[in-house]
């Protein structure tokens, strides 16, 4: 059972933590300014919430990678594990429901809003008989085949509303403000300990840290994912958890979760700024085509919305003849930027390669 939030007695900070605040504050501010020189920030939100889904799904056990994502989405997967890749899509969506019930409906972070997201994430597939929306009126734990030899046990169904009625009550400020990191921190941790629904805990609150940068303007655009880090140091990431629940070390969790968001939002400034330059870099080349740039252009811009596509696909989205579609990508092709993937005479699937190589990486599935 944990105790409500804040910690007491308050969470001890010296001043070396005082700075990592400050680099972690610093870094976030430098992924904002960044996004206001791209040509169009959707975009990159597009692809960098399809990467977040990726590796949130995989830290829980999927096999699913970007580019299957983007098939699925595209409706050319055949052969990918479809139980996977479906579980990646509902957390596509219910990442955006939360995000617009935040922006557009002017919603609170609320038990509400949690639920609705929660009812998204299990919509389809796997998970959707374990009553998606709802809190859980039955024990889980984690590891272990019973309670009896878990690795975690979270507290009881009947004390699941009471936990996140507190929980809620933090992130609106009482009984006290909390500065915005460390209650995206602290209640990261507290959702997890909760566990309160039969399935998808853990890519519900690795949401809500978003979430909550969001809610509190810490973020003008929701770039940051701390999924990346997670899957990278796994190991720790649960050691940490678990020492806050075994032995109240919230300063442990606290300096892992800054250092996360500090290497997290610089990779994520990082990735931007080699967008733009390939995006650039790109353009040049094409225009030394002459007469054929005009078309070639139109294709490149498609494929920054679509990067992956066939012929027909395109043809239909750019209303262009199938020969001209086929000679621009023709084109591109010579110019290293696109590449087939099928290796057929037919049906045949091309990528702007460059492009999701930037996102493909760090998405390779857990072994």
């Amino acid at each position: 059972m944990p105790n409500p939030l804040p910690p007491d007695p308050p969470i001890a900070l010296a001043s070396k933590d005082h700075d990592l605040i400050e680099k972690a504050n610093r870094a976030l501010g430098r992924l904002d300014g960044v996004t206001t020189l791209l040509p169009d920030v959707s975009l990159l939100l597009y692809f960098y919430v399809r990467k977040e889904a990726v590796l949130s799904s995989q830290i829980e056990g999927t096999q699913s990678s970007f580019s299957d994502l983007l098939l699925h989405e595209e409706s050319l997967a055949p052969g990918v594990p479809l139980d996977d890749v479906q579980e990646v899509s509902n957390y596509v969506a219910a990442m955006n429901h939360g995000l617009k019930r935040l922006r557009e409906d002017d919603f609170p972070l609320s038990l509400r809003l949690i639920r609705e997201m929660h009812k998204v994430l299990l919509s389809k597939g796997r998970g959707s008989d374990k009553t998606p929306g709802e809190f859980r009126r039955s024990q889980n734990w984690l590891g272990g085949t019973r309670p009896g030899n878990a690795r975690f046990v979270p507290p009881p169904p009947d004390h699941v509303a009471e936990c996140m009625s507190n929980l809620e009550k933090f992130l609106h400020d009482q009984p006290s403000r909390t500065p915005v990191l460390i209650k995206a921190a602290l209640a990261h941790v507290q959702f997890e300990t909760i566990h309160p629904f039969l399935d998808g805990n853990g890519r519900l609150g690795r949401l809500l840290i978003t979430l909550v940068l969001c809610a509190e303007g810490a973020l003008a655009q929701p770039l940051l994912y701390l999924s990346l880090f997670f899957k990278q140091h796994r190991q720790e990431y649960y050691d940490r958890l678990n020492a806050v629940r075994l032995k109240g070390d919230w300063l442990g969790w606290l300096r892992f979760f800054l250092e996360g968001v500090e290497q997290t939002a610089q990779q994520a400034a990082d990735t931007a700024g080699r967008i733009l330059k390939l995006f650039d870099e790109d353009r040049r080349k094409i225009e030394d085509l002459g007469r054929k740039a005009g078309s070639v252009h139109r294709m490149h811009d498609l494929l920054r919305r679509h990067p992956i596509t066939t012929i027909s696909n395109a043809t239909k989205q750019l209303s262009m003849t199938t020969p001209t579609v086929g000679s621009a990508i023709e084109s591109l092709e010579t110019l290293g930027l696109v590449r087939e993937i099928t290796g057929k005479q037919r049906d045949r699937i091309y990528v702007y390669d460059p492009y999701v190589k930037i996102f493909d990486e760090g998405t390779q599935p857990l072994p």
